[in-house]
């Protein structure tokens, strides 16, 4: 793989470097923010690997760059930040995996080839329900001719549901597509992020897409303009 590591430790940047060149990869180095935003808007990497305190750009505005200008390349973030809010904050913003300092190699390497092969899966249609589409290759939502703006969590929520129109799914479902493989909180998060997604696609144009079926999970249909019984 071409990967793209932003590190400002430089010792550990070159044992890194190292290692994943002995395994055939290609490795290009930045030491700062600046440079490191530089190097990933080239496009020219299949995973960019991306610590958070950085000189110059933070890794945070560093992903928040890249997602606003549409560069889609997988994030990994590597820092010896470990609270949850800073991880939720990463996967909010873009961020595809997280791995905390210090870390084992092995396992550094078996994510970057999880991404990989994530990265090479064909890119589903736009998705249809109604008036309202998704586009996954864009990143971009639409209740007719509104544009809709969506964290990437809540774009891969809303994804899920309509990926799987008419059918009930979990939030267990949801959690496996949308969060971290890794992820082990509560499973309520499901549902704070659908009442995030209703209040912007569904409360300010009068309609009602997401039935709750309580105990069971979710369903997405076709929208109605009165509230579900």
């Amino acid at each position: 793989m071409r990967l793209l590591l932003v590190e400002d430790e430089k010792p550990l940047a070159e044992l890194v470097r190292r290692g994943l060149a002995a395994e055939g990869h290609e490795v290009e180095l930045a030491h700062d923010g600046d440079t490191g935003l530089r190097y990933a808007l080239s496009g020219r990497h299949d995973v960019i690997v991306l610590d958070i305190m950085l000189p110059g750009l933070s890794g945070y505005r560093i992903l928040q760059h890249l997602r606003e200008q549409g560069v889609w390349t997988p994030v990994l973030m590597l820092t010896a930040k470990d609270g949850e809010y800073d991880e939720a904050d990463a996967f909010d913003l873009g961020a595809d995996d997280y791995l905390t300092k210090p870390f084992s190699f092995v396992v550094l390497l078996a994510r970057l080839r999880a991404l990989l092969r994530r990265a090479g899966e064909v890119a589903p249609s736009v998705l249809r329900v109604g008036d309202l589409t998704l586009d996954p290759g864009t990143h971009r939502v639409y209740r007719g001719d509104v544009e809709i703006s969506l964290t990437p969590r809540e774009f891969g929520v809303l994804e899920h549901l309509m990926a799987h129109t008419g059918q009930v799914v979990t939030k267990t479902d949801i959690l496996r597509s949308v969060w971290d493989a890794h992820y082990d909180g509560e499973v309520n998060v499901v549902e704070v992020y659908v009442g995030y997604l209703r209040r912007k696609i569904d409360t300010p144009f009068g309609t009602h897409s997401i039935e709750t079926l309580r105990g069971v999970g979710y369903r997405m249909s076709e929208p109605s303009t009165a509230p579900p019984s």
